[in-house]
């Protein structure tokens, strides 16, 4: 089977992860440089059989990204990076207490 930098030919790693993921980041961010990832760099970390990317001081308190390769770590840290940038749509911010009466709910004062 092909090997690439420490890496099966499906981007499982089965070797020592730091020069090769580096690369694997590298390559990820020039080809989406407008990507969180991009311009966050994310740490990565290998836990388990699985890709984190973690910017933060942990995983309670940060942005992270978990895949089965580092290119899938880095899209799911994209699109957490991005969740958070969203507004909260209207039925989250609206609540019980400012219900609308068109929806059959009571409104509640």
């Amino acid at each position: 089977m092909k090997t690439n930098h420490c890496f099966k030919r499906t981007g499982h790693f089965i070797g020592n992860p730091t020069l090769a993921a580096m690369e694997r980041m590298e390559r990820y961010c020039a080809a989406h440089p407008g990507s969180p990832s991009a311009g966050r760099r994310p740490e990565l970390l290998y836990r388990g059989q699985l890709w984190v990317a973690l910017l933060g001081p942990s995983v309670e308190e940060g942005i992270v990204g978990i895949g089965q390769t580092v290119e899938a770590a880095l899209r799911a840290f994209d699109a957490q990076y991005l969740a958070g940038l969203r507004p909260p749509s209207d039925r989250f911010r609206r609540g019980l207490y400012n219900s609308r009466t068109d929806r059959g709910l009571m409104v509640r004062t």
